[in-house]
């Protein structure tokens, strides 16, 4: 079906609902490299203006990628909960936007039709908001997930503390979890992308962390981002807290990935019978990206942005912990610069918080992108305004076995002293009877019991 509308006399036309969308999105390079991005900004405000105007039920009739050929696309229209749309179904995107940014619509309210909001019907109303209506949204939502501590309350924000090893080396790992303890990072998970996926290597480090962990009693989960395969192969014999997997938009970006949905639902579904939290069961941790499927060549002609909100419905299928989008890591070809990285990063967190889930973001930038820390400094606080539930914690900033750049562990401090906010309950009561904090946030001089661990 073509969509067609009038600017100033001129008559856009875009053949697709894929195109019109496409078209609307504000400018990034990875739409550049598709073929796909607006020829100027009089055709993607022409864009805009076309999308607002479209009902939201147009989403789940015209769909983008074809119901027969797509798993991801199946899940959304199946799982689609009518009873919750049916209070905004009547709107156009247009409407849409304004009623999310009503003030008579709270926490509460978003919840209720959360269900009934598809990933398109999210990317397209994220598309005619401005950064500031990204954010005023997102402030309002609270998604919280509990495993062996409690994230995403209002007035918390928690830290992946990130402590990757180009060789796997077990002292420098220990080394820098206890720099980040020591800047009250680790309460949404202690992480490491491993240097090599095998098995053995992999049990290694779980049980390096569970040790460490059960020694000083933190109240924290851990996890090695392997892949899901390998997670399973081991979970029989080794101590798996949170299960990890990337995932994407669309069945073949998974394919590429080696999953489908069915490895998926095993791999939960064995999560769940070790039940090994101790406050609350959620224990899938989920990484995104915009680019993912388009350098998968599994995009479908659909733009990035809108497949980025597609694979939170593989996300939300699986009740996660944790769900980040590492927004630079693919690199310029996606995101060239810090402005495109800001503007993706607010959108995949606006997206992803009002489908429900407890969104984190890697605030990050590879080297040859045209973004400097300043950049990463920025949208580091207004992800915190808008109620990010949780960034990584990294050495320096510098991950020096993934080779990109993050936020450290003082990125961490900063953003709880300016904007008043705290670790996680049960790690913060941690953090203050190990001395490592005052009530007010405050690091204080490591204290004996931590220097002992060196």
């Amino acid at each position: 079906m073509a969509y067609k509308f009038t600017l100033r006399g001129k008559t856009y036309s875009f053949k697709d609902l894929k195109i019109l969308m496409a078209k609307a999105s504000p400018a990034r390079s990875g739409d550049a490299l598709a073929g796909l991005i607006a020829e100027d900004n009089k055709e993607r405000i022409a864009a805009q203006y076309c999308l607002s105007e479209l009902p939201l039920k147009t989403f789940l009739e015209d769909l983008l990628v074809p119901y027969e050929k797509d798993e991801v696309t199946r899940l959304i229209i199946d799982d689609h909960r009518n009873e919750s749309f049916k209070s905004i179904s009547n709107l156009s995107v247009g409407e849409f936007r304004d009623y999310l940014l009503s003030y008579k619509v709270d926490a509460e309210t978003i919840k209720n039709i959360s269900p009934g909001i598809t990933p398109e019907m999210a990317a397209a109303v994220s598309k005619i908001m401005r950064n500031q209506d990204l954010i005023s949204v997102t402030s309002k939502i609270e998604v919280v997930t509990k495993f062996r501590n409690t994230v995403g309350k209002r007035g918390h924000f928690s830290v992946r503390l990130q402590p990757n090893n180009p060789s796997d080396d077990p002292k420098g790992i220990a080394a820098s979890i206890i720099d980040g303890l020591m800047y009250g990072c680790g309460d949404a998970v202690i992480g490491i992308n491993p240097a090599t996926d095998n098995p053995k290597e992999v049990s290694k480090l779980l049980k390096q962390l569970d040790d460490f962990r059960q020694q000083y009693e933190i109240p924290t989960q851990t996890c090695i981002l392997s892949h899901l395969t390998t997670t399973l192969e081991i979970m029989d014999k080794s101590p798996v807290d949170l299960i990890f997997q990337s995932i994407g938009g669309t069945e073949k970006t998974n394919s590429s990935f080696g999953i489908d949905l069915k490895l998926l639902q095993e791999a939960y579904d064995a999560g769940k019978e070790l039940n090994r939290g101790t406050i609350g069961k959620q224990m899938m941790y989920f990484e995104t990206g915009q680019g993912s499927s388009l350098s998968a060549d599994a995009h479908h002609g659909v733009d990035q942005q809108t497949l980025e909100s597609r694979a939170y419905a593989v996300a939300r299928k699986f009740d996660p912990f944790l769900v980040n989008t590492v927004v630079g890591f693919i690199g310029p070809e996606y995101l060239y610069d810090g402005k495109q990285i800001t503007r993706a990063a607010l959108e995949d967190h606006f997206c992803g918080k009002l489908l429900g889930l407890p969104m984190g973001c890697d605030v990050c930038y590879t080297n040859h992108a045209e973004a400097d820390q300043d950049d990463m400094d920025s949208l580091l606080t207004l992800l915190g305004v808008a109620g990010c539930n949780y960034i990584m914690g990294v050495p320096g900033a510098d991950d020096i076995m993934l080779n990109y750049q993050s936020t450290s562990f003082h990125d961490a401090m900063y953003l709880r002293k300016v904007l008043k906010k705290r670790p996680a309950p049960e790690f913060e009561e941690w953090l203050l009877n190990m001395g490592i904090m005052d009530e007010q946030g405050n690091r204080l001089e490591i204290p004996e019991q931590i220097l002992k661990l060196r």
